[in-house]
């Protein structure tokens, strides 16, 4: 039954796509606004505990591509 619903989502419009994913992102928006400064705060430190698993199995590769892009940006905001 999913396999379904996915392949339909494959098969829809650029504009079913993005309205699909404005309704998503909207009902983000929503959830955010309710939530209290509690579930906020919990909500942040899963996100930035994620961020530090997935740095500490980069390779050096990964890491110097992720540096990379981080300098590219900070040269771009100061052009």
């Amino acid at each position: 039954m999913a396999q379904r619903g996915q392949d339909r989502r494959v098969e829809g419009t650029e504009e079913q796509r993005n309205s699909r994913l404005s309704d998503m992102a909207q009902r983000g928006q929503e959830r955010k606004a309710e939530e209290s400064e509690e579930q906020r705060n919990s909500r942040l430190a899963v996100m930035a505990q994620r961020g530090q698993r997935r740095r500490a199995e980069e390779t050096e590769e990964q890491r110097n591509s992720r540096l990379a892009v981080m300098a590219q940006c900070g040269q771009e905001r100061r052009a």
